[in-house]
């Protein structure tokens, strides 16, 4: 019998928590949903978990998500180890937090200025971060045309996971402008903390 779940009205990372208990605990599960980041949120864990989805829009922008069939346990990715089994292969190295579009407090010009320097110097360093995040106004830094952009997208390439806050990026409008990284959720982004070797945070 499929778990039913509803999680309408309910803000990251509370709907894809929900979801894993209910994998965890039921195995099938329906669960309802009403804004477009927890339908995304919970579509990767699916992914994560190898389980059979479908999506249905129902009425009043309400989401009913089905999930059953996972080949994978949930209980993997509620701890550090689990996040790099399930794909986050530089989980557990450096990672870097960046919760803002300048660097540093006083002006902003500057502060623009020496974040660019920033990013780029990681790009050269001979040792890079396993990861980074971007959240707050961060975010603004991985939108396409943004400064630093293209130092981002080179970052990508040279292994570097680089996670995207999706209720930052959503509340900034810049959801489809994305050039580097991808959307992620708060649940990912502990997980990723919490299993950091360091957190470097500019």
């Amino acid at each position: 019998m499929t778990y039913k779940i509803n999680a309408a009205g309910l803000q990251c990372p509370e709907p894809v928590i929900l979801a894993k208990k209910g994998i965890e605990s039921h195995g099938d599960i329906e669960i309802t949903v009403d804004n477009d980041t927890a339908v995304e949120n919970i579509g990767r864990l699916g992914t994560k978990l190898g389980c059979k989805m479908n999506i249905v829009k129902g009425e009043k922008g309400l989401y009913h998500i089905n999930i059953k069939n996972c080949t994978e346990a949930a209980s993997i990715i509620s701890t550090p180890e689990g996040c790099r089994e399930t794909g986050s292969e530089n989980t557990g190295g450096p990672v870097v937090v960046i919760s803002g579009d300048t660097m540093g407090k006083g002006n902003d010009e500057l502060g623009r200025i020496l974040m660019k320097a920033f990013i780029h110097t990681i790009l050269e360093a001979d040792t890079k971060p396993g990861s980074i995040i971007f959240y707050n106004s961060g975010v603004k830094l991985a939108a396409a045309g943004s400064d630093v952009a293209g130092d981002l997208v080179e970052l990508e390439k040279t292994g570097v996971e680089i996670l995207i806050c999706g209720t930052c990026a959503a509340f900034f409008g810049m959801k489809d402008n994305i050039a580097a990284g991808h959307i992620s959720n708060m649940y990912d982004i502990v997980n990723y903390l919490t299993a950091a070797a360091r957190i470097i945070q500019p």
